[in-house]
């Protein structure tokens, strides 16, 4: 079988500002340039691999190891300093929520402008706007400018365009962590009929659940290299050990903390981190602001986290997570998806997340919080499925979720159901 990817000695090296770079053009002409040549720092080293056509090979590693810095190489987003990547087919890729888009132009436009950024004719964006529309689920918006949108609007229009130049090559960079849950499945979706055409799929994600159920073979990105490539159980096995190891060894010795509900927090088993910035304390709270650990499917449910930082954080990043108690990740969700830029962090202090709706089944469910520093290089405090909520709901069938639906019966279907049986 020919190779729909290979990767040959990649390398791509970044300039890293050092600590006393000028921060404005003002300083940097008092200091007369002294400081902006900073250091350089490899982002991928001698980076070789192959990938057959039709197989679907999911990314995994650190942040800061590489992985989105591969994917843009491969999607001809920069050049290389050393090796090559060679392609074969056409390239559909969601690399970054703001390439080839202009906040001022509205989603009608920017459809057109990705469309044809990433291969198509005018005529083929026109013929299949009303589809890319519908699937992005955007028509009481498409023009409307794309800076009134919010991050889950601009990754559904994104995708959109993405699915829908026919590509043989699709790359996906973490876009899926972004949007509901419904239109998170529609993705997979797509992408699973994609696997079945034959597409070549790389998907970078965080959410090994999400890997285990599309790839066939998993690249473990460490320090800029290639770690392991192998089949995908082997390969993330070894991967969550990795990580779980290391989180223990980088969380320090805390006292065990007891909790409502007679859970325990304690450091290396379900709280890890370097507790540089700290999570003091969670509230799980109803509508009235009351402390729950039970709410009815649909109920709104805000979660606060008190923090507490000994020494400046500068922008760090708050991200929460809801699991069914079974297993499945039914939210996952961080201050960058929203666009909030936290300020220096300094003394106390506490940041909130309303949820409006929990239309999830009935079940038993688990919140995990997270504090990071930013660009996710590390964590500071993460605790994880410590926190409790049970949803209530009456019976409505399977599945994960329960939104708010009614069942009717047309005049039509109604009179043929009334009329008598002919004997």
């Amino acid at each position: 079988m020919d190779a729909a990817i290979t990767v040959t000695n990649l390398g791509k090296r970044f300039r890293r500002s050092g600590v006393d770079a000028p921060r404005t053009l003002k300083d940097a002409i008092i200091r007369r340039g002294r400081g902006l040549r900073g250091e350089t720092f490899w982002g991928l080293r001698d980076v070789s691999f192959s990938i057959g056509q039709g197989r679907t090979i999911g990314i995994v590693g650190r942040n800061g190891a590489g992985k989105s810095t591969l994917l843009r190489l491969i999607g001809q987003v920069g050049r290389p300093d050393t090796g090559s990547v060679q392609t074969h087919g056409r390239i559909g890729a969601l690399l970054d929520l703001g390439a080839g888009v202009h906040p001022d132009l509205t989603g009608r436009e920017n459809v057109f402008v990705s469309g044809v950024i990433s291969g198509m004719t005018r005529a083929e964006v026109a013929a299949r706007f009303a589809e890319i529309v519908a699937f992005a689920e955007l028509e009481a918006f498409i023009d409307s400018p794309l800076r009134t949108y919010s991050t889950g609007m601009k990754m559904r229009l994104a995708f959109a365009v993405a699915v829908h130049i026919s590509p043989q090559i699709l790359l996906i960079d973490e876009v899926l962590a972004v949007g509901d849950l419904a239109f998170q499945r529609k993705c997979l979706n797509r992408i699973e009929q994609f696997k079945q055409q034959g597409c070549t799929i790389l998907i970078v994600s965080h959410e090994p659940g999400q890997l285990r159920g599309l790839c066939d073979e998993i690249v473990w990105m460490r320090n800029g290299s290639v770690a392991i490539h192998g089949p995908t159980e082997q390969v993330l096995e070894e991967y969550i050990a990795f990580m779980e190891q290391s989180a223990r060894q980088n969380t320090p010795s805390l006292p065990a903390q007891s909790l409502a509900g007679g859970r325990v927090l304690q450091a290396g088993v379900n709280r890890f981190g370097s507790q540089e910035l700290q999570i003091t304390a969670v509230r799980l709270l109803d509508q009235q602001g009351r402390l729950v650990s039970e709410l009815e499917s649909g109920d709104s449910l805000r979660v606060e986290l008190d923090y507490e930082a000994p020494k400046p954080i500068r922008a760090p990043l708050v991200g929460l997570s809801l699991h069914r108690s079974d297993g499945p990740l039914c939210l996952d969700t961080n201050t960058e998806v929203a666009g909030l830029d936290l300020p220096v962090l300094l003394g106390t202090g506490t940041v909130g997340l309303q949820i409006e709706r929990l239309d999830l089944a009935g079940g038993d469910y688990n919140v995990s919080v997270g504090l990071y520093e930013r660009d996710w290089a590390s964590t500071y405090d993460y605790h994880w499925q410590v926190y409790p909520l049970k949803l209530t709901v009456a019976p409505s069938g399977k599945g994960v979720l329960h939104p708010p639906m009614q069942w009717s019966v047309g005049a039509s279907v109604a009179v043929e159901l009334a009329a008598p049986v002919a004997k």
